[in-house]
C-alpha cells in the first residue's frame, strides 16, 4: 500500500504536485502537468523525485503504466461502422 499526499494543485498550469509519504522510499516528490500538442491532443510530463536509486525500475514501470491507463482513459472515441459482416472499429 502507498499513500500519497498532494502537496499543491495548479490549475492553471494544470499541474498536480504530490509527494509518497507511506511506502519503502525514503524520499518522494513529483508532479504531473498537461501541456496543449496541437488540436484536440496533450501531453503529459511527468517527474518524480525518489531515494533509495534502487527503486527507480520500479516507479518508473509504474509510470509506465499510469501514463498507458491514462492514455486509454482519453483516447477519442472509436466509431463503429456498420457492414454486412458486423461492426468494425
Amino acid at each position: 500500500m502507498v499513500r500519497e499526499q498532494i502537496v499543491d494543485v495548479d490549475e492553471r498550469a494544470r499541474r498536480l504536485a504530490y509527494s509518497v509519504v507511506e511506502w519503502r522510499a525514503t524520499h518522494h516528490n513529483a508532479s504531473i502537468q498537461v501541456f496543449p500538442d496541437g488540436v484536440n491532443r496533450s501531453r503529459i510530463v511527468w517527474i518524480a523525485d525518489l531515494l533509495p536509486d534502487d527503486l527507480a525500475d520500479l516507479v518508473e514501470g509504474l509510470m509506465e503504466q499510469g501514463c498507458a491507463a491514462m492514455s486509454e482513459r482519453w483516447r477519442p472515441p472509436r466509431t463503429l461502422l456498420r457492414s454486412s459482416s458486423g461492426c468494425r472499429t
